[in-house]
C-alpha cells in the first residue's frame, strides 16, 4: 500500500494566504458600489422634480436636463457592477484558496454587500425608465393665465 507524499496532503487542505490588497480594495467596492448607484437614482428623481417645478414656476416648457439621463444610467451601471464584482471576487476566491466565497473575510464582505441589489437593481431600471418616459410626456403647467 503506497503512502500518501507530503505534497499529496498539502494539496488537498486548503490553505489560508494573505488578502491581496487588490481583492480587499475589489470586495469593499461592492458594498460602495452598490450605495452609490442608489444615491444616483435618487439624484435622478431630485433633477426630475426640480425640473418640473421649474417649468411650472416659469410657466412653460423647458428642455428636458440630460443630468438625470446620466444619473439613471450611473445607478444601473453601479448595480450591474456590484454584482460583476462580486462575482469575480468569488472566482478568485475559489480558485486560489478552493473555499466558498464567505469562508474568507473579503468573500464575505462582496456576499453581503451584493445582497441589497435584489432590491435596488429593479428600482434603479425602473427610474431608468421612468426618466425616458417622462421626457417625451412633458409636465402639465397648469393654469398660467
Amino acid at each position: 500500500m503506497a503512502t500518501p507524499s507530503a505534497s499529496d496532503t498539502f494539496e488537498a487542505t486548503p490553505q489560508k494566504r494573505p488578502t491581496t490588497p487588490g481583492m480587499a480594495i475589489a470586495a469593499l467596492l461592492v458594498p460602495v458600489m452598490t450605495v452609490a448607484g442608489v444615491v444616483s437614482s435618487l439624484q435622478a428623481q431630485d433633477i426630475e422634480n426640480d425640473w418640473s417645478w421649474q417649468q411650472q414656476r416659469a410657466c412653460r416648457q423647458m428642455p428636458f436636463p440630460m443630468t438625470e439621463y446620466a444619473a439613471a444610467w450611473l445607478g444601473v451601471a453601479l448595480g450591474v457592477a456590484a454584482v460583476i464584482a462580486c462575482v469575480l471576487v468569488g472566482k478568485r476566491i475559489h480558485r486560489r484558496d478552493n473555499v466558498p466565497l464567505w469562508r474568507r473575510w473579503p468573500g464575505l464582505v462582496a456576499f453581503v454587500g451584493v445582497w441589497p441589489n435584489l432590491l435596488t437593481i429593479p428600482m434603479e431600471l425602473i427610474t431608468l425608465y421612468e426618466s425616458y418616459s417622462i421626457a417625451g410626456s412633458g409636465v402639465f403647467l397648469g393654469d398660467c393665465g
